[in-house]
């Protein structure tokens, strides 16, 4: 063997570690899927988004969410890296919706609600792309799913599949969208709760998630807090329902 052969590093068969950025909500379904990046990823950071949403509250308690997954499992602890913030107001200029306006909740002549907030998801991921891109994450999570939803076009497997080689086409990087709830029910997202920190994490679900489009954080059930008549909250207390009678 020469003495260039010889002076070669030998080549690793370990795939490199990989890294997660979260889009963390508050709600329960980003909450879920901040867990399930926890359990497979050995770095995971954390990005929320104010967009002039009604329900404010669910930045609040997203705070609340992360000490207590910390509290839940120190292994968690020891992956969950930094928890970033950024401004998305304008959303609330352009899209008119019944998340940042005072607007009834109901359905539009388009077969959409009046919740949907035109390429949100779209521009969430986009920005999250970026930060992912100068953090050195490569993997970016969110709990967009198209069994339980409202019909939203941008929570669409389809949609986030394009999104996903636009986004590594624009950066000359490889960016993975990650979406774990995308054929789960309510139901299966409890399921996944407990599947991956047990009782502890459902507990963690219904005390300091936020799902409620209206921000109520007045009344608690079982499944958490929650106006209990909006779109959200329905399907909240159905998933939960149908999990706790299997």
């Amino acid at each position: 063997m020469s003495q260039h052969a010889a002076a070669k590093p030998p080549v690793s068969l370990t795939p490199a570690p990989r890294s997660a950025l979260v889009l963390l909500s508050g709600g329960q379904d980003s909450c879920t899927c901040l867990a399930w990046a926890l359990s497979r990823f050995d770095r995971v950071e954390t990005v929320g988004f104010d967009y002039g949403q009604r329900h404010r509250v669910e930045l609040d308690v997203r705070q609340d969410a992360l000490r207590e997954l910390r509290r839940l499992r120190p292994d968690w602890a020891q992956r969950l890296g930094e928890d970033h913030f950024l401004d998305m107001r304008w959303l609330g200029q352009i899209g008119d919706t019944a998340m940042t306006a005072d607007k009834a909740i109901e359905w539009q002549a388009n077969g959409l609600p009046t919740t949907f907030v035109p390429a949100r998801n779209l521009l969430f991921f986009t920005a999250a792309s970026a930060l992912a891109y100068r953090r050195g994450l490569n993997v970016l999570v969110g709990g967009m799913c198209e069994t339980d939803y409202s019909g939203y076009p941008d929570c669409r497997d389809n949609t986030l599949k394009a999104l996903q080689v636009a986004l590594s086409l624009g950066l000359a990087a490889p960016m993975t969208l990650e979406t774990p709830l995308m054929f789960l029910t309510k139901a299966d997202t409890w399921q996944m709760a407990q599947d991956l920190g047990g009782e502890g994490l459902v507990a963690l679900m219904q005390e300091h998630t936020h799902t409620c489009y209206l921000g109520d954080r007045s009344q608690r059930h079982d499944w958490g807090y929650g106006c209990g008549q909006c779109p959200a909250c329905e399907l909240r207390r159905q998933g939960w329902q149908q999990w706790v009678a299997r």
